[in-house]
Protein backbone atom coordinates (compact mmCIF):
# COMPACT_ATOMS: atom_id res chain seq x y z
CA UNK A 1 0.00 0.00 0.00
CA UNK A 2 2.86 2.55 0.68
CA UNK A 3 4.30 1.71 -2.79
CA UNK A 4 1.00 2.82 -4.85
CA UNK A 5 0.66 5.91 -2.20
CA UNK A 6 4.27 6.90 -2.86
CA UNK A 7 4.07 6.50 -6.71
CA UNK A 8 0.55 8.18 -6.59
CA UNK A 9 2.05 11.27 -5.02
CA UNK A 10 5.11 11.42 -6.28
CA UNK A 11 3.99 10.90 -10.22
CA UNK A 12 1.32 13.80 -9.55
CA UNK A 13 4.03 16.00 -8.10
CA UNK A 14 6.33 15.90 -11.09
CA UNK A 15 3.31 16.32 -13.57
CA UNK A 16 2.03 19.58 -11.48
CA UNK A 17 5.45 20.76 -11.16
CA UNK A 18 7.07 20.06 -14.80
CA UNK A 19 4.00 21.04 -17.10
CA UNK A 20 4.29 24.49 -16.25
CA UNK A 21 7.93 25.17 -17.53
CA UNK A 22 7.47 21.97 -20.57
CA UNK A 23 4.48 25.00 -21.50
CA UNK A 24 7.11 27.59 -21.55
CA UNK A 25 9.59 25.90 -23.55
CA UNK A 26 6.73 24.45 -26.07
CA UNK A 27 5.20 28.22 -26.44
CA UNK A 28 9.32 29.40 -26.98
CA UNK A 29 9.78 26.98 -29.80
CA UNK A 30 6.39 27.82 -31.12
CA UNK A 31 5.22 24.29 -31.01
CA UNK A 32 1.34 24.70 -30.70
CA UNK A 33 -1.65 22.70 -31.96
CA UNK A 34 -2.71 22.82 -35.70
CA UNK A 35 -6.30 23.08 -35.35
CA UNK A 36 -8.23 21.68 -38.64
CA UNK A 37 -10.73 23.79 -40.54
CA UNK A 38 -13.58 21.72 -40.77
CA UNK A 39 -13.99 20.80 -36.48
CA UNK A 40 -15.73 22.96 -34.70
CA UNK A 41 -15.67 26.59 -35.16
CA UNK A 42 -14.76 27.41 -31.29
CA UNK A 43 -11.60 25.43 -31.48
CA UNK A 44 -9.88 27.81 -33.91
CA UNK A 45 -9.36 29.92 -31.42
CA UNK A 46 -7.34 26.80 -30.08
CA UNK A 47 -4.57 27.35 -32.80
CA UNK A 48 -0.96 27.42 -31.10
CA UNK A 49 -1.92 25.71 -27.88
CA UNK A 50 1.48 23.71 -26.52
CA UNK A 51 0.63 20.17 -27.08
CA UNK A 52 2.53 16.83 -27.01
CA UNK A 53 2.21 17.58 -23.52
CA UNK A 54 1.78 13.36 -22.75
CA UNK A 55 5.80 13.91 -22.53
CA UNK A 56 4.88 14.52 -18.90
CA UNK A 57 2.48 12.44 -17.97
CA UNK A 58 4.86 9.56 -19.14
CA UNK A 59 7.82 10.70 -17.48
CA UNK A 60 6.08 11.47 -14.46
CA UNK A 61 4.68 8.26 -14.53
CA UNK A 62 8.10 6.25 -15.26
CA UNK A 63 9.49 8.24 -11.93
CA UNK A 64 7.02 7.89 -9.74
CA UNK A 65 6.95 4.24 -10.03
CA UNK A 66 10.52 3.70 -10.08
CA UNK A 67 10.82 5.89 -6.48
CA UNK A 68 8.31 4.61 -5.20
CA UNK A 69 9.69 0.74 -5.43
CA UNK A 70 13.15 2.22 -4.92
CA UNK A 71 11.93 4.01 -1.19
CA UNK A 72 9.52 1.19 -0.18
CA UNK A 73 12.05 -1.56 -1.10
CA UNK A 74 9.29 -3.12 -3.05
CA UNK A 75 10.86 -5.07 -5.83
CA UNK A 76 9.89 -4.35 -9.19
CA UNK A 77 7.76 -6.93 -11.17
CA UNK A 78 7.68 -7.79 -14.80
CA UNK A 79 4.06 -7.15 -15.16
CA UNK A 80 4.29 -3.46 -13.97
CA UNK A 81 7.32 -3.10 -16.14
CA UNK A 82 5.58 -4.43 -19.17
CA UNK A 83 2.78 -2.38 -18.89
CA UNK A 84 5.14 0.77 -18.88
CA UNK A 85 7.03 -0.62 -21.64
CA UNK A 86 3.36 -0.88 -23.91
CA UNK A 87 2.88 2.53 -22.51
CA UNK A 88 5.41 4.37 -23.49
CA UNK A 89 6.20 2.28 -26.78
CA UNK A 90 2.83 3.31 -27.85
CA UNK A 91 4.30 6.90 -26.61
CA UNK A 92 6.64 7.44 -28.60
CA UNK A 93 4.52 6.37 -32.00
CA UNK A 94 2.08 9.27 -31.07
CA UNK A 95 5.07 11.79 -30.34
CA UNK A 96 6.04 10.80 -33.85
CA UNK A 97 2.67 11.85 -35.01
CA UNK A 98 2.86 14.80 -33.17
CA UNK A 99 6.38 15.67 -33.95
CA UNK A 100 4.93 15.48 -37.96
CA UNK A 101 1.93 17.89 -37.19
CA UNK A 102 4.22 20.10 -35.16
CA UNK A 103 6.96 20.33 -37.68
CA UNK A 104 5.53 19.86 -41.10
CA UNK A 105 2.50 22.34 -39.92
CA UNK A 106 -0.20 20.39 -40.92
CA UNK A 107 -3.33 19.18 -38.70
CA UNK A 108 -2.68 15.74 -39.80
CA UNK A 109 0.07 13.48 -39.04
CA UNK A 110 1.42 10.54 -39.84
CA UNK A 111 -0.85 8.34 -41.74
CA UNK A 112 -3.51 5.74 -41.16
CA UNK A 113 -1.96 3.48 -41.71
CA UNK A 114 1.69 3.76 -40.59
CA UNK A 115 -0.13 4.86 -37.13
CA UNK A 116 -1.86 1.33 -37.23
CA UNK A 117 1.94 -0.46 -37.61
CA UNK A 118 3.19 1.22 -34.82
CA UNK A 119 0.02 0.60 -33.09
CA UNK A 120 0.09 -2.81 -33.62
CA UNK A 121 4.23 -3.80 -33.74
CA UNK A 122 4.60 -2.65 -29.94
CA UNK A 123 1.41 -4.39 -29.22
CA UNK A 124 2.79 -7.53 -30.70
CA UNK A 125 5.92 -7.13 -28.93
CA UNK A 126 3.99 -6.49 -25.66
CA UNK A 127 1.99 -9.74 -25.83
CA UNK A 128 5.06 -11.43 -26.60
CA UNK A 129 6.77 -10.77 -23.98
CA UNK A 130 3.98 -11.14 -21.77
CA UNK A 131 3.47 -14.91 -21.83
CA UNK A 132 6.81 -15.37 -20.64
CA UNK A 133 8.71 -14.58 -16.83
CA UNK A 134 6.87 -17.14 -15.39
CA UNK A 135 6.99 -16.86 -11.33
CA UNK A 136 7.52 -19.20 -8.98
CA UNK A 137 3.90 -20.51 -9.43
CA UNK A 138 4.31 -20.95 -13.23
CA UNK A 139 2.52 -17.73 -13.54
CA UNK A 140 3.08 -14.99 -16.23
CA UNK A 141 2.01 -11.54 -17.16
CA UNK A 142 -0.60 -12.46 -19.06
CA UNK A 143 -2.23 -16.18 -20.16
CA UNK A 144 -3.66 -17.65 -23.72
CA UNK A 145 -7.14 -17.52 -22.18
CA UNK A 146 -9.47 -14.57 -23.16
CA UNK A 147 -10.75 -12.81 -19.52
CA UNK A 148 -13.79 -10.82 -18.26
CA UNK A 149 -13.51 -10.93 -14.39
CA UNK A 150 -10.95 -14.02 -14.45
CA UNK A 151 -9.66 -15.86 -17.28
CA UNK A 152 -12.44 -18.36 -18.66
CA UNK A 153 -12.61 -21.10 -21.29
CA UNK A 154 -9.81 -22.71 -23.05
CA UNK A 155 -6.42 -21.12 -23.95
CA UNK A 156 -6.52 -19.41 -27.10
CA UNK A 157 -3.19 -20.22 -28.61
CA UNK A 158 0.15 -18.08 -28.65
CA UNK A 159 -1.15 -16.73 -32.14
CA UNK A 160 -4.53 -15.78 -31.36
CA UNK A 161 -3.91 -14.25 -28.04
CA UNK A 162 -0.98 -11.96 -30.04
CA UNK A 163 -3.88 -10.98 -32.41
CA UNK A 164 -6.29 -10.13 -29.32
CA UNK A 165 -4.00 -8.24 -27.86
CA UNK A 166 -3.26 -5.78 -31.02
CA UNK A 167 -7.06 -5.77 -31.39
CA UNK A 168 -6.91 -4.36 -28.04
CA UNK A 169 -4.46 -2.07 -27.72
CA UNK A 170 -5.06 -0.36 -30.88
CA UNK A 171 -8.94 -0.23 -30.13
CA UNK A 172 -8.13 1.50 -26.72
CA UNK A 173 -5.12 3.66 -27.71
CA UNK A 174 -7.59 5.13 -30.28
CA UNK A 175 -10.75 5.27 -28.56
CA UNK A 176 -8.71 7.43 -26.13
CA UNK A 177 -7.17 9.23 -29.14
CA UNK A 178 -10.89 10.14 -29.84
CA UNK A 179 -12.18 11.06 -26.89
CA UNK A 180 -9.06 13.82 -26.37
CA UNK A 181 -10.93 15.82 -28.44
CA UNK A 182 -12.43 18.68 -25.24
CA UNK A 183 -10.12 20.36 -22.55
CA UNK A 184 -9.26 17.74 -20.03
CA UNK A 185 -12.25 15.33 -21.04
CA UNK A 186 -9.54 11.96 -21.80
CA UNK A 187 -7.46 12.65 -18.99
CA UNK A 188 -10.08 13.25 -16.42
CA UNK A 189 -12.27 10.03 -17.54
CA UNK A 190 -8.67 8.15 -17.68
CA UNK A 191 -8.48 8.63 -14.21
CA UNK A 192 -11.69 7.85 -13.32
CA UNK A 193 -10.86 4.04 -15.07
CA UNK A 194 -6.69 3.87 -13.25
CA UNK A 195 -8.51 3.97 -10.34
CA UNK A 196 -10.57 1.48 -10.77
CA UNK A 197 -7.57 -0.46 -11.90
CA UNK A 198 -6.15 0.83 -7.91
CA UNK A 199 -8.99 -0.88 -6.69
CA UNK A 200 -8.83 -4.28 -8.48
CA UNK A 201 -5.11 -4.76 -8.22
CA UNK A 202 -5.53 -4.13 -4.40
CA UNK A 203 -8.34 -6.44 -4.59
CA UNK A 204 -6.89 -9.29 -6.46
CA UNK A 205 -3.94 -8.77 -4.18
CA UNK A 206 -5.73 -9.88 -1.34
CA UNK A 207 -7.35 -12.47 -2.69
CA UNK A 208 -4.70 -14.03 -4.29
CA UNK A 209 -4.61 -17.62 -5.02
CA UNK A 210 -1.19 -18.06 -4.16
CA UNK A 211 -1.29 -16.80 -1.10
CA UNK A 212 -4.28 -18.27 0.57
CA UNK A 213 -6.07 -20.70 -1.47
CA UNK A 214 -9.87 -20.24 -1.19
CA UNK A 215 -13.10 -20.76 -3.09
CA UNK A 216 -12.65 -17.48 -4.76
CA UNK A 217 -9.18 -15.82 -5.41
CA UNK A 218 -7.16 -14.59 -8.37
CA UNK A 219 -4.64 -16.18 -10.60
CA UNK A 220 -2.81 -12.99 -11.69
CA UNK A 221 0.93 -13.04 -11.13
CA UNK A 222 1.68 -9.54 -9.60
CA UNK A 223 -1.61 -7.78 -9.06
CA UNK A 224 -0.10 -5.45 -6.01
CA UNK A 225 2.13 -3.79 -9.16
CA UNK A 226 -0.78 -3.26 -11.16
CA UNK A 227 -2.56 -1.13 -8.90
CA UNK A 228 1.13 0.72 -8.41
CA UNK A 229 1.49 1.30 -11.89
CA UNK A 230 -2.47 2.53 -12.10
CA UNK A 231 -1.60 5.07 -9.09
CA UNK A 232 1.55 6.16 -11.22
CA UNK A 233 -0.25 6.81 -13.98
CA UNK A 234 -3.28 8.26 -12.17
CA UNK A 235 -1.45 10.69 -10.35
CA UNK A 236 0.22 11.77 -13.34
CA UNK A 237 -2.98 12.48 -14.95
CA UNK A 238 -4.24 14.34 -11.60
CA UNK A 239 -0.74 16.66 -12.30
CA UNK A 240 -1.42 17.33 -15.54
CA UNK A 241 -5.01 17.84 -15.90
CA UNK A 242 -4.49 21.07 -13.44
CA UNK A 243 -2.84 22.81 -16.78
CA UNK A 244 -5.13 20.45 -19.29
CA UNK A 245 -8.86 21.57 -17.56
CA UNK A 246 -10.54 24.33 -19.21
CA UNK A 247 -9.52 26.15 -20.87
CA UNK A 248 -6.38 24.31 -21.04
CA UNK A 249 -3.18 25.56 -21.49
CA UNK A 250 -1.89 22.58 -22.73
CA UNK A 251 -3.13 19.58 -24.91
CA UNK A 252 -1.51 15.65 -24.00
CA UNK A 253 -1.81 15.42 -28.32
CA UNK A 254 -1.24 11.91 -29.45
CA UNK A 255 1.45 11.47 -27.67
CA UNK A 256 -0.45 11.27 -24.20
CA UNK A 257 -3.71 9.67 -25.66
CA UNK A 258 -2.12 6.65 -27.08
CA UNK A 259 0.16 6.27 -23.99
CA UNK A 260 -2.88 6.54 -21.59
CA UNK A 261 -4.69 4.24 -23.91
CA UNK A 262 -1.70 1.52 -23.71
CA UNK A 263 -1.94 1.68 -20.08
CA UNK A 264 -5.28 1.18 -19.25
CA UNK A 265 -5.26 -1.93 -22.44
CA UNK A 266 -2.15 -3.51 -20.41
CA UNK A 267 -3.60 -2.95 -16.88
CA UNK A 268 -6.70 -4.93 -18.40
CA UNK A 269 -4.25 -7.71 -19.43
CA UNK A 270 -2.20 -8.53 -16.66
CA UNK A 271 -4.92 -8.29 -14.27
CA UNK A 272 -7.06 -11.11 -16.37
CA UNK A 273 -10.02 -8.36 -16.89
CA UNK A 274 -9.80 -7.81 -20.33
CA UNK A 275 -13.48 -7.57 -21.24
CA UNK A 276 -14.56 -5.26 -17.91
CA UNK A 277 -12.27 -2.42 -19.56
CA UNK A 278 -15.15 -2.56 -22.46
CA UNK A 279 -17.57 -1.78 -19.64
CA UNK A 280 -14.80 0.19 -17.25
CA UNK A 281 -13.56 2.20 -20.16
CA UNK A 282 -17.76 2.29 -21.54
CA UNK A 283 -16.94 6.24 -22.33
CA UNK A 284 -14.14 5.45 -24.45
CA UNK A 285 -16.61 2.50 -26.23
CA UNK A 286 -19.05 5.23 -26.96
CA UNK A 287 -16.84 7.72 -28.25
CA UNK A 288 -15.32 5.17 -31.00
CA UNK A 289 -18.76 4.04 -31.90
CA UNK A 290 -20.13 7.56 -32.69
CA UNK A 291 -17.46 7.47 -35.61
CA UNK A 292 -17.79 4.27 -36.36
CA UNK A 293 -21.85 4.91 -36.63
CA UNK A 294 -21.09 8.02 -38.70
CA UNK A 295 -18.70 6.74 -40.92
CA UNK A 296 -20.54 3.61 -41.86
CA UNK A 297 -23.93 5.74 -42.62
CA UNK A 298 -22.33 8.24 -44.45
CA UNK A 299 -20.70 5.34 -46.32
CA UNK A 300 -24.07 3.49 -46.96
CA UNK A 301 -26.56 6.33 -46.87
CA UNK A 302 -24.56 9.53 -47.59
CA UNK A 303 -26.48 11.28 -44.80
CA UNK A 304 -24.59 11.46 -41.42
CA UNK A 305 -26.39 10.24 -37.98
CA UNK A 306 -24.60 12.60 -35.84
CA UNK A 307 -23.89 16.71 -36.99
CA UNK A 308 -20.17 16.22 -36.34
CA UNK A 309 -18.16 12.87 -35.07
CA UNK A 310 -16.68 11.96 -32.30
CA UNK A 311 -19.93 12.31 -30.33
CA UNK A 312 -18.27 15.06 -27.86
CA UNK A 313 -18.49 17.67 -31.04
CA UNK A 314 -21.64 16.70 -31.83
CA UNK A 315 -23.08 18.44 -29.09
CA UNK A 316 -20.96 21.30 -29.36
CA UNK A 317 -22.45 22.15 -32.13
CA UNK A 318 -25.76 21.79 -30.69
CA UNK A 319 -25.05 24.35 -28.53
CA UNK A 320 -23.57 22.97 -25.52
CA UNK A 321 -20.64 24.50 -23.19
CA UNK A 322 -17.12 22.75 -23.60
CA UNK A 323 -17.16 22.36 -19.68
CA UNK A 324 -21.10 21.15 -19.94
CA UNK A 325 -20.18 18.49 -21.57
CA UNK A 326 -16.52 17.86 -20.33
CA UNK A 327 -18.40 17.34 -16.66
CA UNK A 328 -21.18 15.64 -18.07
CA UNK A 329 -19.31 12.63 -19.97
CA UNK A 330 -16.88 12.58 -16.50
CA UNK A 331 -20.31 11.71 -15.05
CA UNK A 332 -20.75 8.90 -17.61
CA UNK A 333 -17.74 7.48 -16.90
CA UNK A 334 -17.84 7.59 -14.15
CA UNK A 335 -21.40 6.04 -13.69
CA UNK A 336 -18.96 2.99 -16.27
CA UNK A 337 -16.62 2.66 -13.46
CA UNK A 338 -18.80 2.21 -11.12
CA UNK A 339 -21.07 -0.02 -12.86
CA UNK A 340 -17.60 -2.26 -14.02
CA UNK A 341 -16.60 -2.31 -10.43
CA UNK A 342 -19.85 -3.28 -9.02
CA UNK A 343 -20.02 -6.52 -11.69
CA UNK A 344 -16.10 -7.21 -10.87
CA UNK A 345 -16.59 -6.97 -7.12
CA UNK A 346 -20.38 -9.30 -7.38
CA UNK A 347 -18.21 -11.73 -9.28
CA UNK A 348 -16.21 -12.25 -6.45
CA UNK A 349 -19.04 -13.75 -4.09
CA UNK A 350 -19.61 -17.33 -4.07
CA UNK A 351 -22.77 -18.68 -6.24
Amino acid sequence: MKTILLSGTISMVIALLGTRPTITVLRKRKLGQQIRTDGPQAHLGKSGTPTMGGIVIIIASLIGYLLGHWLTNDPMTPSGLLVLFLMTGLGLVGFIDDFIKLFMRRSLGLRSGAKLFGQAAVGAIFAILALHFPDGYDLTPASAHLSFLTDFGVSIGSLLFVIWVIVMVTGTSNGVNLTDGLDGLASGAAILVLAAYVIIGNWQYRNDCTVALAQNCYNVRDPLDAAVVAAAVMGACFGFLWWNAPPAKIFMGDTGSLALGGALAGLAIITRTELLLVLLGGLFVIITLSVAIQVGSYKLTHKRVFRMAPLQHHFELAGWAETTIVVRFWLIAGMFVALGLGIFYVGWFPK
